[in-house]
């Protein structure tokens, strides 16, 4: 499992992958928050849960991120750890962290949403599965 940012103009990139369709989506939340802050400096004191439904794995990732952004948002956490289990049309997930500390985490921007830009969740000829988009900034 991993997570990695790719350059898009004034945007950023973000992408996950992993063994599984919800490994990759678990890293691209953290991909997401890693704009922000470093996600190993979040403290998994509460967890939030999230539920999102869409008709394909692509719209359910952006979904997802959406929810995750505004989770952030609307509590003023930021999360280091995301547990996302996944059926054909439905992602039911927990957030865990923390709420901002501004000095601790140093937060570098605020994610104000997914976009459709480079929008894809796809599995590699060795199997590995990928969950990447866009997030404006």
């Amino acid at each position: 499992m991993a997570w990695e940012h790719f350059r898009h103009g004034a945007d950023i990139g973000v992408r996950g992958t992993g063994a599984t369709k919800a490994e990759a989506f678990e890293q691209a939340a953290l991909a997401l928050t890693a704009v922000v802050t470093d996600p190993a400096a979040v403290a998994p004191d509460a967890t939030v849960p999230i539920r999102c439904e869409a008709p394909d794995a692509e719209q359910l990732l952006y979904d997802w991120l959406n929810a995750v952004v505004y989770e952030m948002a609307t509590r003023r956490m930021l999360f280091g750890r995301y547990v996302v289990t996944l059926s054909d049309r439905e992602l039911v997930a927990e957030a865990r962290g923390e709420s901002v500390d501004r000095a601790r985490h140093r937060p570098a921007v605020e994610v104000k949403g997914a976009t459709y830009t480079a929008l894809a969740v796809t599995r590699g000829g060795d199997g590995t599965w990928t969950a990447q988009c866009v997030v404006d900034v």
